[in-house]
């Protein structure tokens, strides 16, 4: 009986942990596309560099 109340424990702990980091990477989308749009626009990209 133990080690099914330590399962649902570790279970529900997982579904918080799993639920946080997927409210964080939600609300952190807008950021993430302001900064690739940035990147685009500066393009900084591997071969980008002005010749001398």
């Amino acid at each position: 009986m133990a080690e099914l109340t330590a399962r649902r424990v570790l279970t529900a702990q997982a579904v918080l942990v799993g639920g946080a980091v997927l409210a964080l990477l939600i609300r952190e989308i807008p950021a993430l596309v302001r900064e690739i749009r940035i990147w685009r626009m500066a393009d900084l990209g591997s071969g980008s560099r002005h010749p001398r």
